[in-house]
């Protein structure tokens, strides 16, 4: 097929089938997407029938421990990683907390780390607390009025003495693509490393890790129709330079060297439904043989697609009013299909009223106060947001814009 079957691809998620939300368009995605079939089968199994200390003796100690591993295995084929450059956490902020205090015993004098005021504050402040007499922390700053971040800028910002770059794949309210592999390279060419938050851009689409050239990349599971968890990949060239922060003698284990805490082992063994998902869609598709990284990419090409037609359909329809300011790009290209809109009244009241005609929505700051700061828009009135994701329906759009029509 050449264009995504969405009456397949929701037949996928139990959500859709059930009583208290028929009928309701769920636009608050990047908050949190609905699990597919998959993942919440493999969760319930696993409490059912393996719910013991993993990796023992018994078989059922046994059966836990190799569905926890091929979790891993098959979702860094997906990523195209490693098996052990990934590792996971308990969500994505305390994986970059849990990163921040990895690197800090190997800051030096005069090191210089460059963060954005386009992320979430989960990789931005643990990124800035690191800033001290000794350490300088530069920001990147996105142009007020656009939200992008210019290339140009951040070569001005970059030293021979920049160790970390960090920054957004897509921002959680601009939703501009940003140029990772450019940047990643700019970032090399200084001797710096570069982090990545894809948390905002994967659930359009798990990355090819190693194509977009980040040496370190962390997303959210739950955001990607999966249970809650944080996925994080180190790369092998970076991960023994970082200070273990799991217990001295698990040092040597990569999937626990950045767990203090002990892992979710049922959520952990729960991904593997991720990657069911993935292969059930691709057979559906295409039914042919392919690699875990092959199968990915086409079918997120395919989620592209069908992303962005309905991003297009939205955008239109916004940008043919004057009483709004969209953030971020005014076209679907190059951008995720999450929208943030500034009208001249709180967003709470916008979204309070859309969920009167069936549509969940999101109004807040979305944690990225510094990203509203520098676009000029009051923190206190937040923006109004509307995310969705591959199993969003052309019909959901349209009542969506139907009850735009009505509240705005």
């Amino acid at each position: 097929m050449t264009t995504l079957d969405i009456d397949f691809v929701r037949a996928q998620f139990p959500a859709f089938e059930q009583e208290n939300l028929r009928g309701w368009a769920f636009f608050e995605n990047a908050g949190g997407s609905y699990a597919c079939g998959q993942v919440i089968d493999r969760l319930s199994r696993y409490y059912r029938e393996t719910k013991v200390q993993p990796y023992g003796p018994y078989p059922a100690a046994k059966r836990a421990g190799e569905e926890m591993d091929s979790a891993r295995t098959r979702l860094a084929g997906l990523l195209n990683v490693e098996t052990d450059e990934l590792s996971f956490g308990p969500s994505t902020s305390q994986n970059t907390y849990v990163l921040a205090n990895a690197f800090r015993t190997s800051l030096k004098d005069g090191d210089e780390i460059i963060v954005t005021n386009q992320d979430h504050e989960a990789n931005s402040g643990v990124w800035r607390r690191l800033a001290s007499d000794a350490v300088t922390v530069k920001e990147w700053q996105v142009d007020p009025q656009t939200g992008s971040l210019d290339l140009a800028d951040l070569d001005n910002l970059l030293s021979d003495r920049t160790k970390l770059v960090t920054m957004p794949h897509c921002s959680n309210i601009v939703a501009e693509i940003n140029d990772v592999a450019s940047v990643a390279k700019m970032a090399h060419a200084v001797g710096a490393l570069l982090v990545v938050d894809g948390v905002s851009f994967a659930p359009h689409g798990l990355p090819d890790i190693t194509a977009t050239g980040a040496d370190i990349y962390l997303f959210s599971m739950y955001k990607t129709f999966g249970p809650h968890q944080g996925a994080m990949v180190v790369r092998n060239h970076v991960r023994d330079q970082l200070e273990n922060q799991g217990h001295y003698f698990n040092a040597d284990y990569s999937d626990k060297r950045f767990t203090p805490a002990g892992p979710d082992h049922a959520q952990i063994s729960a991904v593997n439904g991720l990657v069911d998902y993935y292969e059930t869609l691709y057979a559906h598709h295409f039914g042919d043989e392919a690699g875990l990284s092959e199968k990915a990419r086409k079918m997120n090409a395919l989620f592209a697609a069908h992303e962005k037609a309905l991003t297009d359909q939205l955008l239109t329809w916004l940008r043919a009013r004057n009483d709004l300011r969209i953030l971020g790009p005014v076209t679907a290209d190059n951008r995720a299909a999450t929208i943030a809109i500034q009208t001249n009244r709180p967003a709470l009241d916008i979204a309070t009223e859309l969920a009167d005609h069936k549509i969940m929505a999101g109004a807040s700051d979305f944690y990225a106060v510094r990203l509203l700061e520098g676009l000029n828009v009051p923190t206190d009135s937040g923006v109004l947001r509307l995310s969705f994701v591959h199993y969003t329906s052309k019909a959901e759009i349209d009542q969506l814009i139907t009850a735009l029509d009505q509240v705005l």
